[in-house]
């Protein structure tokens, strides 16, 4: 019987012995092994793991990205705005020893970092007005407050991967009149973009019609030119050939006179049979 009982306490010894020695490290996780609170070291193979029992024990970090939204923060811009700020921080923990050192756990470093990070955004967004959070320039500002909050707690052994700002408010009393006034101001710059627009279109469109006229008088210029040197060319032409033939030069004269005196057959003329500008009609003998 005592034997048994023997037995049965190193059974149940040795499955103590070996649950405190030998433990499972899950992939998403690193361990840190402390003997007697002093951390020994670090580690990130996922599987079986082996520790000293009884005088070790082991702390386990979530490796994967964490999630922190800092409590609503007033800051006062640098047009003197009152701002409601809410911003959350993604960060991993990168060094667990000296994560354990500083903060011991999640909370800790919690309770440590939501100060930073108001104090971040306060002295950030301090520096600039209002305006600049409703432009392209919130990016550049999140920037800045994440690479102070990162300098703030790099003793920490912590990775910041970001900082966004969520909402950034005005106060309900004077959120109306600040909108009212931007509107304003949106509405004046509009306003002088469509006159500068208008003025332009207005030189393109003189511009324009000027060099419309000065193409069209140079046109006309080179037409009467041409003109004057057509007809100079056909008087030079006619006065050449009608020059070696004066009498077919008088009867093509006077075919042409004929043609544009008897234009239709409404035509009447009354002149004497044996008038000269009828030579041509009368019948030879």
């Amino acid at each position: 019987m005592n034997r048994m009982v023997l037995i049965a306490v190193a059974v149940l010894f040795v499955i103590v012995l070996l649950k405190d020695t030998i433990f499972v490290l899950d992939q998403r996780q690193t361990a840190l092994v402390l003997q007697f609170g002093s951390p020994q070291r670090e580690l990130i193979e996922p599987g079986l793991q082996l520790k000293v029992p009884f005088i070790q024990n082991v702390l386990f970090f979530d490796n994967r990205v964490h999630n922190f939204s800092a409590p609503t923060t007033e800051v006062i811009s640098s047009d003197k705005k009152n701002l409601y700020v809410d911003a959350f921080t993604k960060y991993r923990i990168s060094d667990v020893k000296k994560f354990y050192q500083r903060a011991k756990d999640e909370n800790g470093f919690k309770s440590a970092l939501s100060p930073i990070l108001e104090s971040s955004l306060r002295q950030v967004l301090g520096s600039y007005s209002f305006k600049a959070l409703l432009t392209s320039e919130r990016t550049v500002i999140m920037r800045k407050i994440r690479d102070n909050v990162e300098q703030e707690i790099q003793d920490f052994g912590v990775k910041i991967i970001d900082v966004r700002i969520m909402r950034a408010d005005l106060p309900d009393a004077s959120r109306e009149s600040v909108y009212n006034r931007m509107r304003s101001e949106r509405a004046k710059e509009a306003k002088e973009i469509r006159a500068e627009g208008a003025e332009q279109a207005q030189k393109i469109s003189s511009t324009a019609d000027r060099d419309k006229q000065i193409l069209l008088a140079e046109a006309r210029k080179k037409a009467e030119i041409t003109r004057g040197e057509g007809d100079s060319e056909a008087i030079k032409a006619f006065g050449e050939s009608f020059g070696r033939d004066p009498e077919f030069f008088e009867f093509y004269r006077t075919m042409q006179a004929y043609r544009k005196t008897l234009k239709n057959d409404n035509t009447k003329i009354i002149i004497s049979p044996d008038n000269d500008f009828l030579k041509y009609m009368r019948k030879s003998n």
